[in-house]
């Protein structure tokens, strides 16, 4: 009968640990985006960097991403604006969070950032913070969502996911911005 317990003491932990390392991300809906983001605004990456932090138990790589602030929503980002990630890639080692989102030089996103610094991933959502801006095949600019989708109805996110990017017209950078802007001043401050 020890052996037995000793087994299922031993099982017990390992799913709970397993439970406890695994990360569930709920979609924010929209107005949940909007309010609880510190910062919103359009910028473009100019830089990402990846070091080693911290030492012993707690070292591991952190990305920096440095975007040019083109638009300035919520929140004084500045000209430029880094957010802080755990994760990344130095020399051979990759330390990945999963569904966290990867930036690279150039690329053009409106985030909602919230705890920069103190979060390890510092984004609404994780993933559901960022939000790409493209162009299609005519040079049209539109907003992605963070797996490249086209976004094209902004009252089903947190909601039906599949139906924020149903087939219809895609929301342009200008329209979205300007749903921000009139969210915030219909939420409480």
């Amino acid at each position: 009968m020890k052996p037995l317990r000793s087994l299922l003491t031993i099982a017990a932990a390992t799913l709970i640990s397993a439970s406890a390392m695994a990360t569930t991300v709920i979609p924010p809906t929209w107005d949940q985006l909007v309010g609880e983001a510190q910062l919103i605004f359009q910028g473009t990456v100019t830089d990402v960097q990846s070091r080693w932090e911290g030492e012993g138990k707690n070292h591991h790589i952190q990305t920096y991403v440095t975007f040019k602030v083109d638009d300035q929503i919520k929140g004084k980002a500045g000209n430029s604006y880094t957010i802080s990630m755990l994760g990344g890639t130095v020399g051979e080692q990759t330390m990945e969070v999963s569904d966290g989102p990867k930036f690279k030089t150039g690329d053009r996103d409106i985030l909602f950032v919230e705890n920069n610094g103190s979060q390890f991933i510092p984004l609404v959502g994780i993933m559901h913070g960022r939000f790409r801006v493209q162009r299609d095949s005519a040079g049209n600019e539109f907003i992605a969502t963070h797996d490249g989708a086209p976004l094209t109805d902004l009252t089903q996110l947190g909601h039906e996911e599949a139906a924020a990017k149903a087939v219809g017209a895609p929301i342009t950078p200008q329209n979205f911005k300007s749903t921000v802007r009139t969210t915030l001043a219909r939420l409480p401050q």
